[in-house]
């Protein structure tokens, strides 16, 4: 089964319920686990480095990062030098109309922008076809 990583940050989790409801059930009926990291793991304030050892080994165990940046994150941005660094092909997603990233998208094999979760669902199902995974 071929896995991919969901970088998004905490802090925004619940605003994209939806997204990540209708990406882990398209992802499941085509055979690829999404993990989505904020969902799995819960890390206390002294536990940084322990938090970025569990993201790095997820990274490395996964196929693929899609990095959600619809509000740019530090975090995510971690996530993904790390997933460039070890040759992870990433997809950069934002909402229509968020401020873009040039860092992102310039470490990115896909950009893209969407309108609503069937709309998100639809152009990443199409780009992990193209990443023939």
């Amino acid at each position: 089964m071929k896995r991919g990583y969901f970088a998004i940050s905490f802090s925004d989790r619940k605003k994209f319920t939806k997204e990540i409801d209708y990406l882990v059930k398209a992802f499941a009926e085509q055979n690829i686990q999404l993990l989505v990291f904020v969902d799995k793991y819960h890390f206390k304030e002294n536990q940084e480095r322990e938090m970025m050892a569990t993201a790095f080994k997820e990274i490395d165990n996964s196929d693929f990062l899609i990095a959600e940046l619809t509000h740019k994150s530090i975090g995510v941005g971690i996530e993904i030098g790390y997933a460039f660094a070890t040759k992870k092909p990433i997809i950069y997603v934002r909402q229509k109309g968020a401020e873009y990233s040039t860092t992102t998208a310039g470490c990115s094999v896909f950009v893209i922008e969407y309108e609503n979760e069937t709309d998100l669902v639809e152009k990443i199902s199409q780009a992990i076809k193209e990443i023939n995974l």
